[in-house]
């Protein structure tokens, strides 16, 4: 009796339907955060650690322009003599006498010396700026290229969803069909096995696509957990292309490295400019001023001199450096010109690459897509009335699944290759 009144007052009790084992009503996952491409690319400028640390760079070359525009400091001598060691006639007077004689100097830079210093360091600047846009344009790429396998993981993720999906509705349908004795037990084991390369490539889909958003969120240093990390943009191809000498023309318009280089040979200009200004004599002018000076002019005590120091360039002209800086100039334009043909030889690869690729995407979307679920209904209709073998059901199956697939895949090489055009060409031209 006493139990009956104890399970009463539990059920009646707030909360005893929780106590009796119902359970608790759970707190509502958030949706993921779905990043588009210019949300990633914008995160990734402003996050990326190896990214900002090369921007540093910049900022240490213009540190550099601030020391090159410097002048030389001047020199401050003070000159103390004549003062006694030992006392006269008994008595000692140890500043009596004594020559005191302060001098300045300073070292005066003919030929522009400090203005073509500050022009070679801008010119580092410049160099400094182009390096950090072309390495910006390789990590661009290495981003883009994590993106596109973000979403072609996404895309062949679905497709493995709709597959076994597809296959469960018709593995339901022939369970009816063996259950009234219309298809044999090793007709309906078969099917049943077949549904084990379904379930793999779905969780070989699942693998990749965590692979893939892990690679692109180390990009970002982001540390959102996994499940509140998606993306979403287009996955499908741009028939249309533009004609390879417009892409050979942007490209050398746009290249940070091409622009490194021929700022690489004005810095060579400048430089040997700075060397000839350096073979030249730079004066040191002196002022001083003496006190109780040791001259013949009784009234000479204090007196202020003036002086002026060449030096004797007789054997160095500064020839070595002079040679070594317009040597420079010859490399770094053969630099330039080297540059130049392998930036057009990357965009030609590339734009092969992309227009290879829409040829073979082009007939998928044309008629092979068609034809492989034409193929498989038409198979599969006649299978369950009795018209086509097992073995030419799972084929159509077969088929069907490796079209859609490889058509899938296609699409996602040509989204690599037109990132890869994008980085020859030097911004991105295929959206």
């Amino acid at each position: 009796m006493l139990k009956r009144v104890w399970w009463c007052l539990l059920w009646m009790a707030p909360g005893g339907a929780l106590a009796a084992g119902q359970a608790a009503p759970q707190t509502p996952t958030r949706p993921p955060q779905v990043w588009t491409w210019e949300q990633v690319k914008d995160r990734f400028e402003l996050d990326n650690p190896t990214l900002l640390a090369d921007k540093l760079n910049i900022d240490e070359s213009r540190a550099q322009e601030i020391t090159a525009f410097l002048r030389p400091n001047p020199n401050l001598t003070l000159s103390v003599d004549g003062t006694q060691i030992a006392p006269e006639n008994g008595v000692w007077r140890p500043l009596a006498g004594t020559f005191e004689s302060p001098s300045i100097s300073y070292l005066h830079e003919r030929q522009h010396k400090r203005e073509l210093r500050l022009e070679s360091a801008k010119n580092g600047t410049l160099i400094a700026e182009s390096n950090h846009a072309d390495m910006q344009r390789t990590m661009l790429f290495n981003l883009r290229s994590a993106f596109v396998s973000a979403l072609q993981a996404k895309a062949v993720l679905q497709l493995a969803k709709d597959n076994i999906s597809y296959y469960d509705h018709l593995l339901g349908i022939s369970r009816d069909r063996y259950s009234a004795g219309d298809i044999a037990q090793i007709d309906l084991d078969r099917l049943e096995l077949q549904r084990v390369q379904y379930e793999s490539d779905l969780q070989s889909a699942k693998e990749n696509l965590e692979t893939a958003k892990i690679q692109l969120r180390t990009l970002l240093n982001s540390r959102t957990p996994l499940e509140q990390f998606d993306v979403a943009g287009t996955y499908d191809f741009n028939d249309q292309l533009m004609p390879q000498e417009e892409f050979r023309k942007i490209a050398m318009e746009s290249r940070p490295d091409l622009k490194a280089a021929a700022e690489s040979v004005e810095k060579a200009k400048t430089d040997h400019k700075l060397a000839v200004a350096n073979g030249s004599t730079d004066p040191t002018w002196g002022v001083w001023y003496t006190h109780n000076s040791s001259n013949n002019n009784p009234f000479g005590i204090n007196t202020i001199g003036l002086s002026a120091s060449f030096p004797l360039r007789v054997f160095d002209h500064n020839q070595g450096e002079k040679l070594r800086t317009q040597v420079d100039i010859s490399r770094n334009e053969k630099l330039r010109d080297a540059a130049e043909a392998g930036v057009l030889s990357e965009v030609d690869t590339n734009y092969a690459t992309v227009e290879s690729d829409l040829i073979l995407l082009r007939p998928y979307k044309a008629k092979y897509l068609q034809a492989a679920v034409r193929v498989r209904d038409t198979i599969t209709f006649s299978y369950q009335h009795g018209g086509a073998s097992l073995l030419d059901f799972l084929n159509a199956q077969a088929e069907y699944r490796s079209v859609e697939l490889s058509y899938v895949n296609l699409v996602g090489s040509y989204l690599t290759a037109a990132a890869q055009l994008n980085m020859a060409v030097g911004r991105e031209v295929i959206q």
